[in-house]
């Protein structure tokens, strides 16, 4: 199927992808799991989330084989590759205009608030970002990668983690401070969010290097911008473009904000982005740490806060967060 894994078609925290045929003829995509200690549950919560989607915004699972301790998830092939490559600039890729960025963005959005509301279940992702979204060949966008996901009944608002899932810089604040608000499609929101922002941007959201230092956590500054009421200026950006622009970045914001109950739920977001720019108001400046704990003295490192890159963790939670039950 997939010639001896000659062509890799990428790489994530869970395990290799290649690029296979089907003795139909069909181009498909070969996910090989990597061993892992949690005894295949990744590979369990893959099969079970995507056997239960059909949506036009979220990857198809064809099928699955095992063979031993070998695991392997067969999609349909998306020609584009990830949406992080024409996000954060490589050279010999055309950047996207900011039209199909704003229509990649709601495609996703009806793809999360399908998820999390049409489903006979509800499907929480944790761990949306650039490189979980696939384009196929008419950058349709695909929510992709569900290793992490986790299935809970439409009408159960109360979750219990015993380990914070996602990648550090998409993560909601919930998953490591109790005191903000409970664990629940919020999270999801709040990764959408910072996902959002960066299409907007065309830039990661932390930037060390940033030519200016008031850009290197760029949400901050572009909520600066607006409460200042300063023009952002975008490269290459029509009149129109950044009348997109800036609807995407007013719905970012508010996706990150710190309580859970201050987002939208995704399908507001949807009508949001759907809707027109001047009905949307400014949210408040968005924070990383709840305000009980800097009035206690505590501190904030911005190279431990500010890092993200593409690996997912599954990681355990403190011993005073474990076997909490969190609900919105």
């Amino acid at each position: 199927m997939t010639k001896g894994f000659k062509v890799k078609l990428g790489e994530g925290g869970f395990g290799s992808v290649y690029k296979g045929k089907l003795q139909s003829g069909l181009d498909v995509a070969v996910k090989m799991l990597s061993i892992s200690k949690d005894n295949g549950q990744d590979f369990v919560n893959e099969v079970a989330t995507l056997g239960r989607i059909h949506h036009v915004n979220v990857v198809g699972l064809i099928g699955y084989c095992v063979e031993g301790k070998k695991r392997g998830l067969i999609y349909e092939y998306m020609p584009n590759g990830s949406l992080d490559k024409f996000l954060f600039s490589k050279e010999g890729i055309v950047p996207l205009s900011y039209e199909k960025i704003y229509e990649i963005s709601l495609g996703i959005s009806h793809g999360i608030a399908y998820l999390h509301r049409d489903c006979d279940v509800q499907i929480l992702h944790f761990d949306i970002k650039p490189h979980n979204i696939l384009l196929d060949d008419n950058f349709t966008p695909k929510v992709s990668d569900f290793g992490l996901a986790k299935l809970y009944p439409t009408k159960d608002k109360s979750i219990i983690l015993t380990a914070i899932r996602g990648t550090l810089g998409y993560m909601a604040p919930e998953l490591f401070y109790k005191n903000v608000g409970g664990v629940s499609h919020k999270a999801d929101v709040y990764s959408f969010g910072m996902l959002l922002m960066e299409m907007a941007s065309r830039r990661k959201n932390s930037d060390p290097h940033a030519e200016h230092s008031s850009q290197n956590y760029f949400p901050f500054w572009i909520h600066d911008q607006f409460t200042e009421d300063k023009d952002i200026d975008m490269e290459g950006a029509s009149e129109m473009d950044k009348i997109l622009i800036r609807k995407m970045f007013i719905v970012a914001l508010w996706c990150i904000q710190l309580k859970p109950c201050d987002r939208p739920t995704m399908s507001k977001v949807v009508e949001m982005i759907e809707g027109k720019t001047e009905s949307l108001e400014i949210p408040p400046k968005p924070s990383f740490y709840p305000h009980e704990m800097l009035e206690h003295g505590g501190t904030i490192n911005s190279d431990e806060i500010s890092w993200s890159d593409s690996t997912s963790y599954n990681m355990s939670v403190d011993k005073n967060m474990a076997n909490h039950s969190y609900s919105e």
